[in-house]
């Protein structure tokens, strides 16, 4: 989502590198059409320790129905997967499906089939509008929707009565107060996981930014050195100084972070849908809840992310089989189990009317309404995500403002 990456967005990612093949995919003519047989290379992320052998099922189904079309999967981890795919693209072994992060600079390289010629006229109309329009550039689509999520804290509701709060915050005074309180409950328990690391760093800032009322910018602008973002990331910069977080978070990963919440030794954090599974994998004794992340002054806000897949043209036209693969993921039947299994909100009409009633998306759903998006269809976004990513944790021991203009100084590179 991720969209990201939700969806860069969007996720949450294995820690290790996972690929199906001991080398990956080549490229050339290698994996094209060869005695009447197909080959589509898929480069993807790891959400959870079930998305290969998720991938792997709907991977058999297909080639089952199109024994003419081989699908070579290689999973990787969502902190490697941007320095995976710009070296098969450098080195000319880019993959033929691709589910990462932002899409624009591919667009305007040319290296993208357009959407609607990459799927049929049926499945494109099941998208839900508002998901096509998220991946439109200059008005036309050049990725499909994948997989939805929203943001929402996580409590730890036995830390939080130890620690003597009576409710889960919902500003960042109460978040301040309550995170103190856990941390000095000692044992190695944080009050804030705060995770500022590589994996996701862009996230973490914009709850905490968005939510002083601040902003990444817009299609046409980037505007992360804008003073509006100020008080959210001296926020950040008080959480830290009042020891209301883990050691280091400068350098401290999503995914990691999440399975010492899950082990119960972190008081609040921010999670997406796939972490409730986690808990009931890992610890279904974990009591806990979900409510709407803290703010300034309390309002509404979530960071929506949306990933998608896009299809890159490659020496050979391989456009009717990915339609194909395309076509048989999205129906209904497989695409549904898909994402229930990593626990994500469908982009799907028909997807969102079978996973109607489910409790578990409730609280993410209710929130969904207040999402803001990463200005993903600006073509310096990527170099903004990249930006973030490696150089927002330095806000533990630097000014914020100095850290924004770093970050914005990339991002005017592109």
């Amino acid at each position: 989502m991720k969209k990201t990456h939700l969806l860069g967005g969007a996720a949450i990612a294995a820690t290790a590198a996972l690929a199906l093949t001991g080398c990956g995919f080549g490229g050339g003519t290698s994996g094209g059409s060869a005695n009447g047989t197909t080959t589509l290379n898929m480069l993807v992320p790891s959400y959870s320790d079930k998305t290969q052998a998720n991938w792997n099922k709907v991977i058999d189904g297909f080639q089952k129905k199109y024994p003419d079309i081989k699908v070579k999967l290689q999973v990787e981890s969502w902190d490697n997967l941007a320095t995976v795919i710009s070296t098969k693209i450098q080195g000319g072994q880019t993959p033929d499906i691709y589910n990462g992060g932002p899409f624009v600079g591919y667009a305007t390289d040319g290296l993208l089939y357009k959407a609607k010629d990459v799927v049929s006229s049926s499945t494109f109309s099941d998208f839900q509008d508002a998901f096509v329009k998220n991946e439109e550039y200059k008005g036309t689509p050049y990725a499909l929707p994948f997989i939805a999520s929203a943001r929402a804290l996580f409590v730890n509701n036995d830390l939080l009565k130890q620690a003597g709060i009576a409710a889960p915050p919902k500003t960042w005074d109460e978040e301040l107060t309550a995170a103190v309180a856990i941390s000095k409950l000692g044992n190695g328990i944080a009050g804030y996981g705060m995770p500022l690391g590589s994996e996701e760093a862009q996230a973490e800032a914009a709850v905490w930014l968005w939510g002083g009322g601040g902003t990444f910018g817009n299609a046409d602008k980037i505007m992360v050195s804008d003073s509006s973002n100020l008080p959210g990331g001296d926020q950040i910069k008080k959480m830290i100084d009042a020891g209301a977080t883990e050691k280091d978070p400068g350098s401290t990963n999503r995914t990691p972070l999440l399975d010492i919440f899950i082990q119960g030794k972190i008081g609040m954090q921010v999670g997406l849908p796939p972490t409730v599974g986690q808990i009931k994998e890992k610890n279904p004794s974990l009591n806990y809840s979900i409510v709407p992340i803290p703010t300034k002054d309390g309002s509404a806000m979530t960071l929506g992310v949306e990933d998608q897949l896009m299809a890159f043209k490659n020496k050979d036209d391989k456009k009717a089989a990915i339609q194909k693969f395309f076509d048989y993921f999205y129906a209904k039947d497989v695409y549904v189990p898909w994402v229930q299994s990593e626990g994500f909100l469908p982009v799907t009409k028909s997807g969102a009317t079978a996973l109607d009633g489910e409790a578990d998306l409730k609280p993410f759903l209710e929130v969904l309404p207040s999402a803001k998006f990463y200005p993903s269809t600006n073509p310096k976004w990527d170099a903004t995500d990249g930006a973030f990513k490696s150089l927002f944790g330095q806000i533990q021991t630097k000014p914020t403002q100095d850290v924004l203009n770093s970050i914005q100084a990339v991002a005017d590179k592109g």
